[in-house]
């Protein structure tokens, strides 16, 4: 099939073939996971190694990659949860902590999920300005300032189950940041937790909790703009190495991002968007990929 721009949707990863497609894959769910902005990796690495980009509702498609990462690293929570839910529609018990929770979590994704179902196509387009260079790297310092805000005026003494409906409410605020490129959804759930007082390994929990409907959301709304582009069987079997890379980068990033998190908070990541963002800018200042 053409690769050209179709219907406004770049299915560019076509060109790229199996091996690169698996490269990007695995780039974009470990840097899903990690709160330095998957959208800033997959327009800068392919544009360094002259890769052709390989389109923005392809890294929405792999949104589903990162849905079922942390479905598998936080089964657990989510069977509780699933299990709690329903025997509370049977019983009646709508006070129950496992309802309770499940509601706080849907509403915190609520504004992201409804965010991008109405906005999200105009980041699908071809060329479209909030790609830019520019605005990724501005967004990437600036969740780095945020995030180091986060650490450092809050305690971090609070339990997933102290959380409060005005908690989920304030996450999904947050998450909505996170239609800008360059800020990442994990960075802006993690600013979001954090800032309500979660302790790290806590604010990770709900702040991946709180995307997983999103991320379902997304990935189907990435898998529909693809089919409406055309896709032939070969890009559909490259749509598919680059979900199972994905995945599996995903959930080798969740593992680090708890580690990480557990022994040096926040600040690596403060670090390295400060330092990636600054890169960014002063390629484009220097206009020396263009």
């Amino acid at each position: 099939m053409a690769t050209a721009c179709t219907h406004g949707i770049d299915p560019g990863f076509v060109d790229l073939g199996t091996t690169k497609v698996a490269l990007l894959g695995a780039l974009q769910g470990m840097t899903e996971m990690l709160p330095i902005s998957a959208t800033a990796h997959m327009r800068i690495v392919p544009t360094v190694l002259g890769w052709p980009d390989p389109g923005a509702a392809f890294a929405a498609a792999m949104q589903l990659a990162a849905a079922v990462a942390i479905t598998v690293f936080y089964g657990r929570d989510v069977v509780r949860l699933g299990r709690g839910t329903i025997e509370a529609a049977r019983s009646g018990d709508y006070r129950s902590f496992e309802f309770r929770t499940a509601v706080g979590l849907m509403i915190a994704s609520l504004p992201l999920l409804i965010g991008w179902l109405v906005f999200g196509r105009r980041f699908d387009l071809c060329a479209t300005p909030s790609r830019e260079m520019w605005v990724i790297g501005a967004a990437s310092r600036g969740v780095a300032v945020m995030l180091a805000f986060a650490q450092l005026v809050r305690g971090h003494r609070r339990d997933f189950e102290q959380l409060r409906l005005r908690d989920a409410v304030a996450l999904g605020l947050a998450q909505c940041f996170a239609l800008i490129p360059g800020v990442s959804r994990s960075g802006a759930a993690l600013t979001g937790a954090l800032l309500v007082d979660l302790k790290p390994a806590e604010a990770v929990r709900w702040a991946f909790l709180a995307g997983l409907p999103a991320a379902f959301g997304i990935g189907l709304r990435g898998v529909a703009e693809l089919r409406r582009a055309g896709l032939d069987s070969h890009g559909w079997s490259l749509v598919g190495t680059g979900f199972v890379a994905a995945t599996l980068a995903a959930v080798l990033g969740l593992w680090i991002l708890n580690r990480v998190m557990a022994r040096l908070a926040v600040w690596p990541f403060v670090a390295y968007r400060t330092v990636f963002g600054a890169f960014l800018l002063l390629v484009v200042w220097l206009d020396v990929l263009a």
